[in-house]
């Protein structure tokens, strides 16, 4: 019951239980899929005691807890009663990149723990051959590999069933298309049997065939420790049982769905997915290793420079079926190595702000962020520490990016998935014995370490001064500035993704909200230049005294009344100050000459900023508070 009132602040703050479609969690991170996520309070989630900070990614709404996120779920699962919640739709539309990342986590976030787990073992089994004190004919080799191999082996049927979960299907029926793709019958006949004949015969998918289904050439392929093709057997599955629950009658529905779903999608997988899928990632395979040929210096520098960048965004899972099928297909990865000096710098860094600063806050904050950061898990010295001062992170960066080249100039490569931090160092054990690559990542991850650690220390430091008052650390200076963007507009507030306009509803043009005015007049939302008026009147830019560039669009196509009903009060270029009267427009002419005057009003360089946090009022009216630029 520790986090009890942390669970129930969140749930509320989220938008309710109601509001909630789905809820996971991976090492450090709650993961919601919200129905409305204009109906969560992002500023107030990033100010509560027990969160670090909320990032929304990959179509999910992310609050970021720490290394103690298993018993803040726990409680919330409890609290809210989630368990059932993945069975709910969102209304909300999410593009296909952030739907794709969506599934990605889903179904590999609950495999993760026993992944890296079993990798480690198979790691340190292989250290113990190489150095001699195993035999590969011993019974402690033979258990220990057992272990280390029983996920990845069969890995279709684990993911069979996170598959299922997370396509709202049967989970047996999920588990058993697995079960079925590595049934070890298959493998006996391909490897004693002859074939019936050859398929494709003189082309690079050329393939034997040894049984047939109902007449219908099978090409059998060896699904152990594949990822793509029961994910997409699955997802076919989940179609097939819905549409047989709808037409067979309850009272035979327990067996006969399953029986029917059966049926169909695991021939369909045998004679189809299962081929087509094995090809397309043996051809993703060899298109990863081509670019990595190309060049592994470069590609190992990218990835160490970027990596903190793609887990900032959630974009890191994106490479996680990439990763797992190269180490299916071609029995190692050349693309993750890169990535394995990102958090030693970060690490590094933090460390050296621990030494020099005398905040005591931000002090007690990097004890455990370095802690945590030689295990691997850096979202605490990412979120709490390195970004919102910018500097250390870019270092943390660049640390990261010399430790990548390290390790692509050595040609590392990872043979199992493995542990993070340090329980990482196994995965760059080749099986045949220990090589450059695995003193490259060594090298690599020291480099990286020390390059950070260097560059935070004797780098120029503004610290977090503080003063000390009756026995109370009192900051003197704002951690992470902010300014406040009133509202130019009358009237009633609504998200931008709400808008028949893919350029704002998009975000392509920046952050912010849409406005339906009752009022046809403009203030000024901040002190600032007036930097541009359109010619037509219908839109207005203003960039205030910190550089935020706020763009005030009255309507949709308005531009086409060439200014009518438009009349702008001040001119182009002129200082303006906060309710400063900017614009007059005629609603009730606007409106009968039929365009519509819903208003977006956004931070057109969003992108300099780390947030733009809306207001959570339906309704608002001149001078209220409308955005809050995180600076």
């Amino acid at each position: 019951m520790k986090y009890e009132k942390l669970a129930k602040d969140i749930i509320k703050n989220v938008g309710g239980k109601e509001n909630v479609s789905d809820l996971s969690h991976c090492v450090t991170r709650l993961r919601f899929k919200l129905k409305d996520t204009s109906k969560a309070n992002t500023d107030i989630l990033k100010n509560m005691d027990g969160i670090v900070t909320v990032v929304e990614s990959g179509g999910q709404y992310q609050v970021v807890i720490g290394n103690h996120v298993p018993d803040v779920y726990a409680e919330i699962a409890t609290a809210g009663g989630f368990q059932t919640a993945s069975e709910e739709k969102s209304d909300e539309k999410t593009g296909l990149f952030n739907k794709f990342i969506e599934v990605i986590s889903g179904v590999f976030t609950p495999t993760l723990g026993v992944l890296c787990a079993t990798g480690m073992i198979k790691g340190f089994t292989a250290l113990l051959l190489s150095i001699g004190l195993l035999t590969s004919t011993s019974g402690t080799y033979v258990i220990l590999n057992a272990i280390g191999d029983c996920l990845f082996y069969f890995f279709p049927i684990f993911l069979g069933y996170t598959s299922a979960k997370k396509f709202n299907a049967n989970i047996f029926i999920g588990m058993g298309i697995g079960a079925t793709l590595v049934y070890p019958t298959f493998s006996s006949i391909t490897a004693s049997g002859q074939p019936l004949y050859t398929l494709f015969s003189g082309t690079v998918i050329e393939s034997p065939v040894y049984l047939t289904f109902l007449g219908i050439p099978v090409i059998l392929m060896n699904y152990t420790s594949s990822v793509i093709p029961i994910i997409i057997s699955t997802y076919v599955g989940s179609k097939i049982e819905s549409f047989f629950k709808k037409i067979i009658p309850s009272v035979v529905r327990a067996f006969l769905v399953p029986f029917c779903t059966l049926l169909i999608v695991v021939p369909l997988a045998m004679i189809f997915i299962g081929p087509i899928s094995t090809w397309a990632g043996q051809l993703l395979g060899e298109g990863t290793l081509s670019l990595y040929n190309l060049s592994p210096v470069i590609t190992a520098t990218l990835m160490g420079a970027f990596w903190q960048v793609f887990v900032i965004f959630g974009l890191h899972w994106g490479f996680m079926p990439i990763i797992i099928n190269n180490l299916s297909i071609l029995k190692y990865d050349p693309i993750l190595t890169g990535s394995f000096a990102a958090s030693f710098a970060q690490t590094g860094v933090i460390l050296a702000i621990l030494l020099r600063t005398k905040n005591i806050k931000l002090k007690s904050l990097s004890i455990p962020a370095f802690i945590s950061g030689i295990f691997g898990v850096t979202e605490p010295g990412i979120y709490g520490i390195t970004l919102p001062r910018k500097k250390p992170f870019i270092l943390s960066c660049i640390a990261s990016a010399v430790g990548g080249s390290i390790i692509g100039i050595m040609g590392t490569k990872t043979y199992v998935f493995a542990g993070l931090g340090i329980f990482g160092i196994p995965s760059y054990i080749n099986p045949e014995g220990i090589d450059s690559g695995f003193y490259g990542a060594i090298i690599g991850m020291i480099i990286s370490f020390i390059l950070g650690f260097l560059l935070m220390f004797f780098g120029k430091f503004k610290d977090d001064e503080v003063k000390i008052e009756n026995n109370e650390a009192v900051k003197t200076e704002v951690l992470v500035k902010q300014e406040t963007v009133i509202s130019p507009l009358k009237g009633n507030v609504i998200s931008l993704t709400e808008i028949n306009d893919e350029a704002f509803s998009s975000g392509a043009l920046g952050k912010g909200v849409a406005i339906e005015p009752t009022e046809g007049k403009v203030y000024s939302p901040v002190d600032g230049v007036l930097t541009n008026v359109f010619p037509s009147g219908h839109a207005i830019g203003v960039t205030s005294v910190n550089g935020v560039e706020i763009l005030i669009h009255v309507g949709k196509d308005t531009v086409k009344l060439k200014g009518k009903h438009f009349t702008p009060i001040v001119k182009q270029g002129a200082e303006v100050k906060k309710g400063d009267l900017l614009l007059e427009f005629d609603i009730n002419a606007i409106k009968e000459a039929g365009y519509i005057l819903t208003t977006p009003v956004i931070i057109t360089n969003s992108h300099n900023y780390l947030d733009v946090i809306e207001t959570e009022k339906k309704s608002i009216s001149f001078n209220e508070d409308l955005l809050t630029v995180v600076i």
